[in-house]
């Protein structure tokens, strides 16, 4: 890369996230990660790249406080080369058993601070006249159904929906808007369902195995790069072929 990009990225604690980190990282990426917390994994790899990794300390849960804490962190001077939205709250059950309090609290963090982030973002690449990149990560739940998972997918098919929309919206500035459908992966967000139902979910794919991190970290490094200049507006599966 010509210049140091700097890309936001939202839950890079664990799993999914902290692969993307490292990868980005590894890409030579100025990251930095809004998260919760900052367990020992997210510590070591800010140590490894003290020059390149800023951990924001931030509940996505809070919503109507999110504006206020990136104008805090991310002066309108410093350029935002990309934004990839990747922090999610899994509520998983049967549409019958539906809570609202659990149900508004997983829109707050899958959907609602995703858009206020978007919004944030936009602004300072219309600011900084970045050509700059959106991703949203979303499932292969919102493509193919799976038991309990009818309100958790809902989330991801907004974000899918507002993703092609900002592509449109801001396309003729040069930013560009994808969602990155990702398949099952081994994570700690599938780590609640029993063997039997992991490898059912794995049986369903072309590949009959899980997703790989590295696979779905490699794709959203290429969506934010120069090399993906006419992709946007996409849903791109990486997801070994779910049929």
């Amino acid at each position: 890369m010509d210049i140091v990009k700097n890309i936001i990225l939202t839950g890079g604690s664990k799993g999914l996230g902290l692969e993307i980190a490292t990868y980005l990282l590894n890409s030579g990426y100025r990251l930095h990660v809004i998260n919760r917390s900052m367990p020992k994994e997210l510590e070591q790899l800010q140590k490894k790249h003290s020059d390149k990794l800023f951990v924001h300390l931030f509940d996505l849960e809070n919503a109507a406080e999110l504006l206020g804490f990136l104008k805090t962190k991310f002066p309108a001077s410093e350029p935002i080369h990309g934004f990839v939205n990747n922090a999610a709250l899994a509520y998983d059950d049967i549409v019958t058993n539906l809570n609202l309090e659990s149900l508004e609290k997983m829109y707050r963090v899958n959907v609602f601070t995703p858009m206020i982030l978007t919004k944030f973002v936009l602004r300072n690449m219309l600011y900084n006249k970045i050509s700059g990149s959106i991703i949203h990560i979303s499932s292969i739940s919102v493509h193919t159904g799976y038991k309990g998972l009818s309100m958790y997918a809902s989330t991801k098919g907004a974000l899918e929906a507002f993703s092609k929309n900002t592509a449109r919206e801001w396309g003729q500035r040069g930013i560009r808007s994808n969602a990155l459908v990702a398949g099952f992966m081994e994570t700690e967000m599938s780590g609640t369902l029993s063997d039997d139902q992991r490898n059912r979910i794995f049986n369903r794919t072309s590949l009959k195995k899980p997703t790989s991190k590295e696979s779905v970290a490699a794709m959203v490094e290429f969506l934010l790069n120069e090399k993906a200049a006419s992709v946007t507006g996409q849903n791109i599966f990486v997801d070994n072929g779910t049929i």
